[in-house]
């Protein structure tokens, strides 16, 4: 029975939660109005850099949808959109490993697809807020396997203004990955965009690709 087929509580759980956390939810749960009627809602909301975002948050069981995959744990009932599923199966919630640190942690083995540079994509908003997106979700992923990322500046007219920094400053090829990948991406998705400008330092850093 595949996990997004069901509209009633199942035994088949996509993500396990740990004895240390299951308590703090139910403490926290406990002193919500009408507790007893709700559920932890775990939803993958996007992508930043190389992880999946996510929302967590308690709901009324009763205003789930019907292609959600929900299942009981000790007492706690999880909710999860069925979207989410596939990027949540096999995923943990815990405590942070740190005493001191407060919140849940999600350690999730799943991690985004890496889009092609130049993909197309639906990009909504400002230009700003297309180059931004554009630089979350196609962009900084492929760079984050070098420990790199870019950053929009400003927005000057039809130019952008892009800076490289964590592994790509200094990096001996990060004018070229610039110039070639971020710069096609952007020009063939923002229309609105007819320039791209480097503003990296590519003096500063010391290789770190190479290091």
């Amino acid at each position: 029975m595949s996990a997004v087929e069901t509209d009633t509580e199942t035994d088949e759980r996509t993500i396990t939660i740990t004895d240390r956390a299951h308590a703090q939810i139910l403490e926290l749960r406990a002193v919500e109005d009408d507790g007893d009627g709700l559920g932890l809602r775990i939803e993958v909301t996007g992508v930043k850099g190389a992880d999946f975002t996510y929302d967590l948050a308690f709901e009324p069981v009763a205003e789930a949808a019907d292609d959600d995959h929900r299942f009981d744990d000790r007492g706690l009932t999880v909710v999860i959109p069925a979207e989410s599923v596939p990027n949540l199966r096999g995923a943990t919630l815990d405590l942070p490993s740190a005493s001191s640190q407060g919140g849940l942690v999600l350690r999730n083995p799943n991690r985004p697809s890496t889009p092609q540079l130049g993909a197309p994509m639906d990009l909504k908003g400002t230009t700003e807020e297309k180059v931004r997106q554009l630089l979350a979700e196609q962009v900084n992923p492929a760079l984050a396997a070098h420990g790199g990322f870019a950053s929009l500046i400003r927005i000057e007219g039809s130019a952008a203004h892009i800076s490289m920094g964590g592994g790509c400053q200094g990096c001996a090829v990060s004018a070229m990955t610039l110039r070639d990948g971020i710069e096609a991406a952007i020009l063939a998705n923002i229309p609105e965009i007819t320039e791209v400008v480097d503003t990296t330092d590519h003096d500063a850093g010391e290789n770190p690709f190479y290091s």
